[in-house]
């Protein structure tokens, strides 16, 4: 058996089959990244990055967790460390990651924007990657905008909170210097916790300054949410985003979403089940005006987040000390689809599962609730999160391959915060050619390349331009 190198323009690709598949029909197609996290003001002001530091490490907890793991100490992943005593230790770190997927990414984001192919990042190779990283980033062609331009990003779905103005939306679309389409989406997960009656009343008051409008019942939360919703529309916006542990379904009255409403203002005590009752009133709310807008609606299960307390006492969420749960979803989520189905109110729909034991459970449920003449209306989402890894996305693949229809698939996001993560694409788009390849190869699928090929166009690009009815070429 020969030795393949490592990351080579053959990465993944363990057929001629499968090359085939990923540079003739997957590696040229544009990329729609339609959930992420970047910044939206860096993409207005089209922000150019000190350092390597700063473009790479700062605010991504894949690689801090990695670092904990490997013993570093806090002052050189969130700490007072400098920015390259921090990348110094990223690298240390880099070669303990074998075979977790930090060391593909890593190499896959030096190789692409970067170009650097001929050296693995270690303590050896750290001073001169800094310096050569850092040099590009000073250019004109490493700036925001750049970077997505090299990748031939096409259109991006930043997440966006309603309370707050789209200031930076507003600018983009006002003064049209950005080549890429960039459209909000709309995520509203504080304002769906009424037992955190701080943060809750807290945000109940910023949509108010943002609207300039008395948010005082519950019938003025959800007109107020409907005027944030027609604001996002304006701008581009055809998704929504819900963060939530599992699907919520309770039964309850109008009178009782008002009174819980009106005691969360007051930030007087809620209990767990009416806050439930609360969470199962939104979802249906907002569920029914999406689907007036033809929205799509994204629903993320799973996650137990902060687990750490001593850690979010101390560094706040969103710093890497989430993990998998293991929730109840299939019936819950069955009786809220059916829910919305039932009132004729079911927008287009994607499920992300973080654990993997729901693949099968998503991919079945998507199939329970299709509509005549939209294909896909119910989606069985990307590998997310902790999953959005090799062995991750082979499993989600097999399972909608198995249980829906792979052709109909919408493909990959990034989900993330950096700039440099459209690699996540490349990766994906990768690992679906290979299994294609391999399948024709042990003529699984027959060698017609144009059936496969355009099958791969469609979910790498093309089948998420239509899904989402976005203004692109295909």
């Amino acid at each position: 058996m020969n030795q393949k190198p490592f990351m080579n323009e053959d990465f993944c690709l363990e057929t001629k089959e499968a090359r085939i598949l990923y540079h003739e029909y997957a590696e040229p197609m544009p990329i729609i990244d339609y959930h992420c996290h970047i910044p939206i003001e860096e993409i207005a002001t089209n922000h150019r990055f000190e350092n390597l530091f700063k473009i790479w490490l700062a605010g991504d907890h894949y690689k801090w967790r990695a670092m904990r793991i490997n013993g570093v100490a806090e002052r050189f992943i969130t700490g007072n460390a400098s920015d390259w005593e921090k990348f110094e230790k990223w690298a240390e770190t880099v070669p303990a990651t074998i075979r977790n997927p930090l060391y593909h990414w890593t190499h896959l984001e030096l190789k692409k924007p970067f170009g650097i192919t001929d050296r693995l990042l270690s303590p050896s190779t750290s001073r001169s990657i800094w310096d050569e990283c850092n040099k590009k980033l000073a250019s004109d062609e490493f700036s925001v905008q750049n970077i997505m331009k090299q990748w031939n990003v096409r259109l991006v779905c930043t997440t966006d909170d309603p309370s707050l103005p789209l200031t930076y939306h507003e600018i983009l679309q006002k003064n049209q210097t950005c080549e890429i389409q960039i459209c909000p989406s709309f995520r509203p997960d504080t304002g769906m916790y009424p037992e955190h009656s701080k943060l809750f009343y807290q945000w109940i008051s910023q949509l108010k300054e943002t609207l300039q409008k008395e948010i005082s019942s519950w019938e003025e939360y959800l007109e107020a949410l409907q005027l944030r919703i027609e604001a996002f529309h304006n701008l581009g916006c055809r998704i929504s985003d819900h963060g939530i542990e599992k699907p919520y379904v309770e039964e309850y009255t109008y009178k009782e979403i008002e009174k819980i409403f009106l005691n969360a203002l007051m930030q007087r005590p809620i209990t767990l089940q009416e806050a439930r009752k609360f969470r199962s009133a939104m979802l249906f709310e907002l569920g029914c005006m999406y689907s007036k807008k033809s929205w799509t609606q994204q629903y993320h299960f799973g996650v137990i987040r902060n687990v750490n307390s001593k850690m979010m006492n101390t560094l706040g969420p969103n710093t890497g000390f989430d993990t998998i749960g293991d929730f109840e979803i299939a019936q819950p989520l069955a009786l809220l689809l059916d829910r919305l189905d039932t009132h004729d109110n079911l927008p287009k729909t994607i499920l992300y599962t973080v654990n993997p034991s729901d693949n099968e459970v998503l991919a079945t449920m998507a199939g329970s609730f299709q509509s005549e003449g939209v294909s896909g209306k119910i989606q069985f989402g990307s590998a997310w999160w902790f999953l959005d890894q090799k062995d991750g996305m082979e499993k989600q693949i097999e399972a909608l391959s198995n249980m829906g229809l792979l052709s109909r698939f919408i493909g990959m996001l990034t989900d993330s915060r950096s700039f440099l993560s459209y690699s996540r694409h490349e990766y994906f788009r990768r690992v679906l050619c290979n299994i294609l390849g391999n399948d024709i190869a042990k003529g699984l699928l027959p060698t017609d390349f144009n059936l496969i090929g355009n099958m791969v166009r469609d979910i790498s690009y093309r089948n998420a331009v239509s899904y989402f009815g976005f203004d692109l070429d295909t």
